[in-house]
């Protein structure tokens, strides 16, 4: 599974952009599956380090135990209301999607993200439509405008 640094080496300018995203804000929000299958959402503080993404949680924590017991997750930035004035300064929408690998750590768990998928969402120019940037190590790095 691909790492941060294989979406830096294949789509650099991409891959800052989507970094700028998730480091405007210190909380992130996650997607675990629950037992049942059924979908959790919980925030999460998340960290670019070593070409990796990582994101850590309290011990014995209903996400922990999600992860723990299926690594499927969905990780979205925080987000900021669009520019009233002018929707095409939005920073946007960023997220990843991936399997969670339990790394050890004292005191608390971390995991690091092994990549599937990282979206970026933005108002175009004009602010009339909205362009949908993805990227996936098979496909590569995909645009689509949605009106």
């Amino acid at each position: 599974m691909p790492s941060w640094a294989t979406l830096e080496a294949a789509e650099p300018d991409f891959a800052k952009r989507v970094r700028a995203v998730f480091d405007a804000h210190k909380h992130k929000t996650v997607a675990t599956l629950r037992r049942d299958g059924s979908p959790r959402i919980s925030g999460v503080e998340m960290e670019f380090s070593d070409g990796e993404v990582f994101i850590g949680m309290m011990p014995g924590s209903v996400k922990v135990g999600d992860l723990q017991r299926d690594p499927r997750l969905a990780l979205h930035s925080g987000t900021e209301d669009t520019p009233v004035d002018n929707p095409s300064l939005w920073i946007g929408d960023a997220k990843v999607a991936g399997r969670a690998i339990e790394v050890a750590e004292e005191k608390f768990n971390r995991f690091r993200i092994d990549i599937t998928e990282v979206v970026l969402i933005r108002v175009g120019r004009p602010a009339d439509h909205l362009l949908i940037e993805s990227w996936h190590q098979e496909r590569g790095l995909t645009y689509r405008e949605r009106r």
